[in-house]
């Protein structure tokens, strides 16, 4: 529940100004496009949260049959959140980056964010595993938050900004040593895909691939 709770914190400081405490769907946004993206990636956090509540619970046929609807929520997400990136690649819309850069992030954070949810329904019969990848799952699609807090130390560097992203992962494995002495095998595999995402973001952004598809993107 605690790495659940957090990741909603990270959630809220970085979009409060522009989406929570701007009155959510009053808030001025680009499009309606945006305000569904933000309905359906909030949606997200509250239902994991709402799901580890229920298994706490012993609520598991609950948890089993919203579960269904979480499966159509990340599907929603994935199409959306693509549909999002294609928008503000056109807008030329990516504060505090190039468009390059918000396409690489964006693209590869929903990828990383399709495979642990896809694994996560894959394993659901191993409930360790299943909670570990979906909390990991989500912990993928923090970038566009995290880059957007209104500190300066997060944005001074990639070491600080990856380094506040990739502190959950630090988390799930000083959890799993305290709470199995063991690191769980869902949790390796996730995080390396994880850091494997991070450091391939600056190469794709810099890729002649990206600048062909943004340039293509822009001119469509």
């Amino acid at each position: 529940m605690s790495m659940a709770l957090l990741i909603l914190v990270f959630v809220f400081i970085g979009f409060a100004r522009t989406y929570y405490l701007a009155g959510v769907f009053r808030a001025t946004l680009p499009s309606p496009l945006v305000h569904l993206h933000g309905a359906l990636f909030s949606s997200w956090i509250l239902l994991l949260i709402t799901q580890i509540v229920l298994v706490s619970a012993n609520r598991v046929d609950w948890h089993m049959r919203l579960g269904v609807v979480g499966v159509a929520l990340a599907g929603l997400m994935v199409l959306v959140g693509f549909a999002t990136i294609i928008a503000a690649v056109r807008r030329h819309s990516a504060p505090g980056m190039s468009t390059e850069a918000l396409f690489a992030l964006d693209v590869l954070q929903l990828g990383v964010f399709a495979i642990l949810v896809a694994w996560a329904v894959a394993v659901r019969t191993d409930g360790a595993a299943h909670k570990r990848l979906m909390i990991l799952a989500t912990v993928a699609l923090l970038g566009p938050a995290v880059s957007r807090w209104p500190y300066d130390f997060v944005s001074s560097s990639d070491f600080a900004f990856f380094g506040t992203l990739d502190s959950f992962l630090l988390f799930m494995i000083a959890f799993d040593l305290y709470s199995r002495r063991r690191i769980q095998v869902a949790t390796i595999l996730g995080s390396s895909l994880i850091v494997v995402m991070d450091f391939a973001m600056s190469p794709l952004a810099h890729s002649a691939l990206a600048h062909r598809l943004t340039a293509w993107l822009q001119n469509l």
